[in-house]
């Protein structure tokens, strides 16, 4: 389920990085067509690069988002129990201990 779920997610960032490539071509395409000019075809890569690095970020971060809900999710159907469950119940052992040895 993880590794699907990453697959989709790094899917997405391929999408994106593939847009990116094909709009920076057309770019080009046009400033070699000269219906944009040099500075006009380096501002729009730049908004382009600056788009695609948003995307891109955004991505990730779903997919560490992802990641991380979907292993507590494995972690809490395997029954296993988190370390600030067992510290909390050390410090009410203590406590009772405590307790008993002032009987």
């Amino acid at each position: 389920m993880i590794n699907d779920l990453k697959k989709l997610l790094l899917a997405g960032v391929g999408a994106v990085a593939t847009t990116y490539e094909k709009a920076s071509e057309v770019v080009d395409e046009l400033v070699q067509k000269g219906r944009l000019t040099v500075d006009e075809g380096k501002e729009l890569s730049e908004e382009l690069k600056r788009n695609f690095t948003t995307k891109a970020t955004e991505k990730i971060n779903e997919i560490k988002s992802v990641n991380k809900e979907s292993l507590e999710k494995v972690i809490s159907e395997l029954g296993y129990v988190k370390k600030e469950e067992i510290d909390k119940l050390k410090v009410r052992i203590e406590f009772l201990e405590n307790k008993l040895d002032q009987m």
